[in-house]
């Protein structure tokens, strides 16, 4: 499975949890996501996603899984620039601070099905 992490890098034993939740050796894609303020998100985005080594038939059916950038501006379009070529939502990464660690560490807590969410959603819709 292909993970693009667009946040910091993850030490082995977070890649082998990875690998244990999915089933699935994991391709970790580091795509650092440090975005210029005083210009416009969208295209910044856009360069960022262009950097990702995929044809239009991979962005379609490869597995794919996903750490937001900590901005939540960036995440955003960031995450309708995936949409837009894939089609549906990407499954995401959930960290969590590892409580009493020195320094600052973090595991992994959860993969959230945002396709699933969206869906479940969808049937809340009234009209």
């Amino acid at each position: 499975m292909l993970l693009l992490n667009f946040s910091h890098p993850l030490p082995p034993e977070q890649i082998a949890r990875l690998s244990e939740l999915t089933g699935q050796p994991i391709d970790v894609r580091p795509l650092p996501a440090q975005f210029d303020h005083a210009q416009p998100f969208i295209p910044q985005a856009e360069a960022l996603i262009a950097q990702i080594d995929l044809t239009p038939e991979e962005w379609q059916t490869a597995p794919l899984m996903v750490i937001l950038p900590a901005l939540n501006y960036i995440a955003a379009v960031v995450l309708a620039e995936l949409h837009g070529r894939m089609g549906y939502f990407p499954p995401i990464v959930r960290l969590q601070p590892v409580e009493g660690a020195l320094p600052p560490r973090y595991a992994v807590a959860e993969i959230i099905n945002l396709q699933g969410v969206r869906d479940s959603a969808r049937k809340k819709r009234i009209g």
